[in-house]
């Protein structure tokens, strides 16, 4: 193979893995065209873990940096997280977390995944829910991994809004805007 198409290929996979480093080795393979083996060996010369392992790491990273929330109280797990900016949670739907007749996944679960990556977004020793407006999208159902993505988009004072989008695979099927509210010092009661 020309040694510039494999440096080409390189770049391009390590591109798609910062943008989304969710991605498996099947759908990396897919997208570059090439065989699963191949994208194996390119990880390996680049000293990139596995999926799970890169989800591992990142999840261990993001919840040394939680404050307004404990990690117990994330619904789903915490990936990664930047203070005031950014949080990336995941949840795998169960079939006990779907209703019985229609096996669709109970509304709440989407929910409270959104919120509490909304709360752990927030840089203050604590925040509560001051107001949420939500779309349930799509229908999901057991097996899914939803990727919940909150973005901190404008911050006054005590209050930030928080835009937090849910995929599974690359259809969003749940958003939400919710306004969070820092609590004072002297308010949070130890």
């Amino acid at each position: 193979m020309n040694s510039s198409k494999k440096i080409i290929r390189q770049e391009n996979l390590s591109k798609m893995l910062e943008r989304n480093p969710f991605l498996t080795d099947e759908q990396l393979a897919k997208a570059l065209e090439v065989s699963i083996q191949t994208i194996r060996l390119d990880r390996l010369r680049m000293n990139i873990p596995e999926v799970r392992e890169r989800t591992r790491q990142m999840a261990e990273t993001a919840q040394t940096k939680l404050k307004a929330i404990d990690k117990k109280d994330i619904v789903g797990d915490l990936i990664d997280l930047e203070l005031n900016k950014i949080g990336i949670s995941m949840l795998k739907i169960t079939p006990e977390m779907v209703l019985e007749k229609t096996g669709v996944a109970r509304g709440y679960y989407m929910f409270a995944m959104a919120n509490t990556l909304a709360l752990a977004v927030v840089d203050a020793d604590a925040a509560l829910t001051g107001v949420g407006n939500v779309k349930y999208k799509v229908p999901v159902y057991a097996g899914a991994t939803l990727v919940a993505k909150a973005e901190v988009i404008r911050r006054e004072h005590d209050k930030y809004v928080i835009w937090v989008k849910v995929r599974n695979n690359n259809e969003e099927v749940f958003r939400a805007k919710f306004i969070i509210v820092s609590l004072p010092n002297e308010r949070i009661e130890k």
